[in-house]
């Protein structure tokens, strides 16, 4: 099983509203995650202590540079964002250095998954 894991503080809420539908990782991490896996997607430090939130399927992994996000991409990543220097600043943040639009990332679009069915069963 693999996990998508968040910093709480910036993606707890978006998360549990069901807001964010896609993650943009900075790197191709296309063998590491593909289209169709089923993840847990989860809140915590790294080498902390995680949450489970929700089951998930990714939808699609694209692997592009930050320059070719469109504005779908954008605001699937952060319903507040409407450019691409609001990714920039939150992807230099994130990382701990300076992010550029040359920059190659993985955007991974994900669903919740209902464990257990329309029914509740």
């Amino acid at each position: 099983m693999f996990a998508l894991n968040f910093y709480n503080e910036l993606y707890g809420d978006v998360l549990r509203k069901g807001r964010k539908s896609a993650t943009i990782r900075l790197g191709d991490k296309s063998s590491k995650y593909q289209t169709g896996q089923i993840v847990w997607v989860t809140v915590g430090q790294r080498f902390g202590k995680h949450q489970k939130l929700f089951t998930g399927i990714l939808d699609a992994v694209e692997v592009k540079t930050l320059k070719e996000l469109s504005p779908r991409d954008i605001q699937r990543e952060n319903p507040e964002f409407r450019t691409l220097d609001d990714v920039l600043q939150l992807l230099s943040r994130v990382y701990d250095r300076v992010v550029t639009p040359e920059d190659t990332a993985t955007i991974i679009y994900f669903s919740p998954v209902d464990e257990y069915g329309l029914d509740g069963v």
